[in-house]
């Protein structure tokens, strides 16, 4: 069992693109988990808790850079630590 109180708290927004302005590496360190809408999502992008969306990556289109479209799904979003 992992030990909560040496676990980063999560943020409301986080990226897993370290590029990003919201990507926080102590937080990758560990295993999180993301829910939309009560059902668990393995392939997200990026979040935001207050805003209520997540971003995952579309199968097949890229853009001009060769990195894959982001979708946006909106709903109450749940991160949690596994």
């Amino acid at each position: 069992m992992n030990d909560t109180k040496s676990l980063p708290t999560l943020p409301n927004r986080l990226s897993r693109n370290p590029q990003s302005a919201h990507h926080v590496a102590e937080v990758f360190e560990h295993d999180i988990g993301i829910r939309l809408n009560g059902k668990e999502r393995t392939n997200v992008e990026e979040y935001c808790i207050s805003e209520g969306w997540i971003k995952i990556a579309s199968p097949t289109a890229l853009d001009r850079r060769g990195q894959p479209l982001l979708m946006t799904l909106k709903g109450k979003i749940e991160a949690f630590y596994r």
